[in-house]
């Protein structure tokens, strides 16, 4: 049985980072975390700190129990809590492949795992934005036309070869804790005076597709291990 790294929500995000680290130095080629936050946490880009109203908006959240987290990278407000499971794959990218399309190949990499893991359980997922979701994107992972899982993914650059190397991360909703989510998220905006909102409608967690959703992730990881070495890459 795979383990999943239990982290509170800075931690995890600490270990992502180490992990990205350990990749640009050279130590290996390609390693994936699996990690999941031992409490809730509302996790957004370090520049959403300097709205108006942050102040307020951050007490609003830890008085809903999802005190804020930042984090180096961009994007929109993520709820993280015991119900997701955090999936991050970093790698070089392989010799030879073409640096303009590294953007897509990695959301690829990673997404092309996951949706092989949900189709083993009967499901049909697929891939594109979502109407009404919290930090939306061409590649989340839906189920049923609603979000199941959010990605975004992060560059850097090996001083000693030049070659790109990327964190990309996959944050799961194991299980159903769509209402308090959205209602931390939407209790942020309005509390920056933001006009964005999000709906529990337009998320879905697996544990309301299938059961015993976290004793399934062995097989999540053999997916990787299939996926990373066609491209040559191997698990470290």
């Amino acid at each position: 049985m795979h383990q999943v790294s239990g982290f509170a929500v800075g931690e995890g995000l600490d270990a992502e980072r180490q992990l990205l680290d350990s990749v640009q130095r050279g130590e290996r080629e390609c390693g994936l975390l699996l990690w999941r936050p031992t409490a809730a946490a509302l996790v957004m880009p370090q520049r959403l700190s300097r709205l108006d109203g942050f102040a307020a908006a951050e007490a609003e959240c830890a008085a809903l129990g999802w005190p804020v987290a930042l984090r180096d990278s961009g994007g929109e407000p993520v709820p993280q809590s015991p119900a997701v499971l955090n999936v991050a794959l970093a790698y070089a990218l392989p010799p030879g492949e073409s640096e303009l399309t590294r953007i897509e190949k990695a959301y690829l990499r990673l997404c092309q795992p996951l949706l092989e893991w949900l189709a083993d359980m009967g499901l049909d997922a697929g891939l594109g934005e979502v109407d009404g979701a919290f930090c939306d994107g061409r590649y989340n992972v839906t189920l049923k036309d609603r979000k199941l899982v959010g990605t975004a993914q992060r560059w850097r650059r090996r001083r000693e070869d030049g070659r790109h190397v990327v964190l990309a991360h996959g944050a799961v909703l194991m299980e159903n804790q769509r209402e308090p989510m959205v209602e931390v998220v939407n209790a942020f905006y309005q509390g920056c005076g933001l006009d964005d909102r999000c709906r529990a409608s337009s998320h879905i967690a697996l544990d309301e597709c299938v059961g015993q959703v976290w004793g399934r992730l062995e097989s999540l990881v053999e997916s990787y291990r299939r996926t990373l070495a066609e491209a040559g890459l191997v698990l470290a």
